[in-house]
């Protein structure tokens, strides 16, 4: 289950242990599962399974984002990313619509499709409806080979075919249009596309080359919105007016992004900031969330912004995203990654579709907060803040040092540099 408050007043000035500890009380987490939080690499064994050539393993941070409330409930989500400022501008977003109910999602079905390539057919029209005549049989072969999957409500429910013009003549593509429950769904699409796939031949006359799950998940579409008021888009102290011209600022700069590819491609990598963070927390295929998020974001349009931004009548600022997500809790590395295991039990989620809309909040929070930096004090101010520790570092200072010049260069007001950094690194070593 959720948690009962994402509100976690002072997390951040505790110290790692105790963060982990303040979580595992809150979600009720095993101490197998906070010591894959402590111990964050695999084993070797576990590792070679994984992938081939293993040879060592590699650490990123695991950050959480808090004050999110979804479709009512509380939930504190894991990210897994190198960049400064992502896990702290999607809390202080979802905090702000905290008023207002939270975020409020309503997905799709988890219909995922399956791509049967036809080529070589000497009447493409008849062959394509000699397919769709034998729709319910190839439907049947489908769920045959996956009782498993219809048995929990999921399996084929449609077949469609097109007619596509291509370099290398008319190709029919046959789509398999497959409830994949709680799955990710490539193996079991992956299994009924390859299994009829001979049968296809048959009936077109042709032959099939490819037969691949699609990333372009069109049926597949995670849909969240969150309302936020003046008050709260106010700098601070819930000044309706200041919020007002912030929530102004957000519109044109979102504005930008939906009538310009490229703002709009840096506008969307801000959203996978967090969407492919959360996947890699929880064992998922990021690269394929990656993928279809883009695709869906130019399908049938020219390249734009995932999420929508607008006011309504009460001048409000009300946010929405609609994105491909196939994701999945049965399958995949999270099955044999502890980590993965920790992170979703902390969500305290129990199905894909509670992943999805997790994910997809995660996304619309991050996109306003940087829509909001950009509209305000810029995104550097917030971002270099927040980097200053990473900076300091590089500048080759030793742990007990890094505090020290932390507060040199906050105090002196300047932008934050390298060289006011190697300035503040000196003054602390007297130089």
């Amino acid at each position: 289950m959720p948690v009962e408050n994402s509100r976690l007043k002072g997390f951040y000035k505790l110290s790692v242990p105790e963060r982990r500890a303040k979580l595992a009380e809150l979600a009720g987490l095993t101490d197998e599962q906070v010591k894959a939080w402590a111990d964050a690499e695999l084993d070797e064994g576990t590792a070679d399974r994984m992938i081939e050539n293993v040879i060592g393993r590699y650490s990123l941070p695991i950050g959480v984002a808090t004050n999110f409330i979804i479709d009512g409930d509380h939930y504190l989500i894991p990210f897994v990313v190198e960049e400064a400022s992502v896990v702290a501008a999607a809390s202080n977003m979802a905090k702000r619509c905290q008023a207002t109910g939270g975020f409020v999602s309503n997905n799709t079905e988890p219909v995922m499709i399956g791509q049967i390539q036809v080529v070589g057919c000497d009447d493409p029209e008849a062959s394509k409806a000699a397919i769709l005549a034998a729709k319910d049989e190839l439907i049947q072969a489908c769920n045959d080979v996956d009782p498993i999957l219809v048995k929990f409500g999921g399996g084929c429910r449609d077949v469609e075919a097109r007619i596509i013009d291509t370099e290398s003549g008319p190709m029919i593509i046959v789509h398999i249009l497959v409830d994949c429950r709680d799955a990710m769904g490539a193996n079991a699409v992956n299994t009924m596309a390859e299994t009829i796939a001979p049968r296809v031949e048959s009936l077109s006359n042709g032959t099939v080359i490819l037969r691949i799950i699609s990333n372009l998940a069109v049926h597949r579409l995670a849909r969240v919105s969150a309302t936020f008021t003046p008050g709260e888009m106010s700098d601070a102290g819930n000044d309706p007016v200041r919020g007002a011209e912030v929530i102004n600022g957000v519109l044109q700069a979102y504005h930008f992004a939906a009538a310009d590819p490229f703002r709009a491609t840096t506008h969307n990598k801000g959203i996978m900031n967090a969407i492919s963070p959360v996947a890699i927390a929880c064992g998922q295929d990021w690269r394929a969330v990656e993928s279809g998020a883009h695709s869906y974001a130019a399908h049938e349009r020219r390249y734009g912004s995932m999420t929508h931004w607008e006011k309504d009548a009460a001048g409000n600022l009300v946010g929405s995203i609609e994105i491909p997500m196939a994701v999945g809790l049965v399958g995949g590395a999270i099955r044999i990654h502890p980590g993965a295991q920790a992170n979703v039990a902390l969500l305290g989620i129990k199905s894909a579709d509670d992943l999805a809309k997790v994910m997809a909040a995660a996304g619309l929070a991050q996109n306003l907060g940087a829509l909001r930096a950009l509209a305000t004090v810029g995104i550097q101010a917030g971002h270099m803040k927040l980097h200053l520790r990473n900076m300091i570092a590089s500048a080759g200072a030793e742990q007990e040092e890094i505090e020290p010049v932390v507060s040199i260069v906050r105090e002196s007001g300047d932008r934050i540099t390298m060289a006011a950094v190697e300035a503040a690194l000196k003054q602390v070593r007297g130089e």
